[in-house]
């Protein structure tokens, strides 16, 4: 069986970028998809900061491509510009990119909010299926920069007319990894707690 390894992309990746570019080019292109074109400049600096993730086939072909945005201030992050190789889609790629993707914000922001926007459903459902949940608009960053990034949006006019508050995209947040675990330590104390009622013979009015 073929394989595909998906890793945190260096300066030894930079070949990719044409394809990359252009995969993402063209799925601006396409109605439904939402996603914001870069520059080759661009997506060679996220890989050059340690910031991207890419999935290579064990021929040397690159099968996928992912990156990472930080805005206000390391309070959002936003995992932009999933590309899949039409040569390897239908292999569950694009979610394990972005888990992988998942994984290195958590490296490099633990305290920021992860989020997304997006009018593709198959972005959802792999959305969903890491824990985010949908969300208004006014709950993501009001970093002005991340704004400014829809205007290669095809839908960006949309964005304008309604100020920000509604889009064809749908919004979605991550907590942050840090607030997961803060979260899962509260509840964990409160069982305990729970528990020792029980034991003491004590109970808590409703």
């Amino acid at each position: 069986m073929s394989k595909i390894n998906i890793y945190v992309a260096t300066q030894a990746d930079l070949g990719y970028l044409e394809d990359v570019e252009k995969a993402i080019y063209n799925a601006s292109r396409v109605k439904g998809t939402g996603i914001a074109i870069r520059s080759r400049e661009y997506l060679a600096q996220k890989i050059l900061e340690g910031k991207s993730v890419i999935a290579v086939h064990e021929d040397g072909s690159w099968a996928g491509f992912c990156y990472i945005e930080s805005w206000g201030h390391n309070k959002y992050v936003a995992n932009s510009g999933l590309v899949v190789n039409p040569d390897y889609r239908g292999l569950g790629l694009a979610g394990q990119i972005k888990a992988k993707a998942l994984e290195l914000s958590a490296v490099l922001f633990p305290e920021a909010r992860l989020f997304g926007l997006t009018t593709s459903l198959a972005v959802m459902k792999i959305n969903s299926s890491l824990g985010y949940q949908p969300v208004t608009f006014s709950e993501l960053t009001d970093d002005e920069e991340f704004w400014k990034g829809c205007q290669s949006c095809p839908y960006y006019d949309i964005l304008v007319r309604t100020r920000r508050s509604h889009c064809l995209c749908t919004a979605m947040l991550k907590p942050s990894p840090a607030e997961t675990k803060r979260a899962k330590k509260t509840g964990a104390k409160k069982q305990d707690d729970h528990k020792g009622d029980k034991d003491t013979g004590n109970s808590k009015a409703a």
